[in-house]
């Protein structure tokens, strides 16, 4: 396993998934693909599937829609694997605290399948390209 998590620090394929967001934080994730962030400097590839991803890149408050998909493309990742909560919505419940479809926060819904689930934190709404590329720069190399 020590191997996978030295593999992550030098590249890091990513899955993106929408967890109920009202797409702020999905327009800035979209930003961070054009050349001017050009996140694949850093390794950071966005990739189609969870079964070849390192790392859950979620948006959005966990509806109770969207709560069960959510665990079950956790459960495809291969492990470890870095889940990665972008903007307030992911890391609180945001400004949908109070709302009937919530489920709870990213990081709740995914401690229901493993306890011990890597999780990393980028506050905002919607939390800047800098800010993002910062916070998987930062939580990588801390691993």
């Amino acid at each position: 396993m020590s191997w996978k998590i030295g593999a992550l620090k030098k590249s890091v394929w990513v899955f993106h998934v929408n967890a109920g967001a009202c797409n702020n934080c999905d327009i800035e994730i979209v930003n961070l693909l054009t050349p001017k962030f050009d996140v694949e400097r850093f390794g950071i590839k966005l990739v189609g599937s969870p079964r070849h991803a390192d790392a859950l890149l979620v948006t959005g408050v966990g509806t109770r829609q969207a709560a069960k998909r959510l665990q079950e493309v956790y459960r495809q990742t291969a492990k470890p694997c870095v889940v990665f909560c972008m903007g307030a919505c992911a890391l609180g419940t945001g400004i949908f605290h109070k709302g009937y479809h919530v489920s709870g926060p990213v990081d709740e819904i995914i401690k229901e399948v493993d306890p011990n689930a890597i999780i990393a934190y980028v506050p905002g709404c919607p939390p800047k390209p800098e800010a993002m590329i910062s916070g998987v720069v930062k939580a990588l190399s801390a691993l």
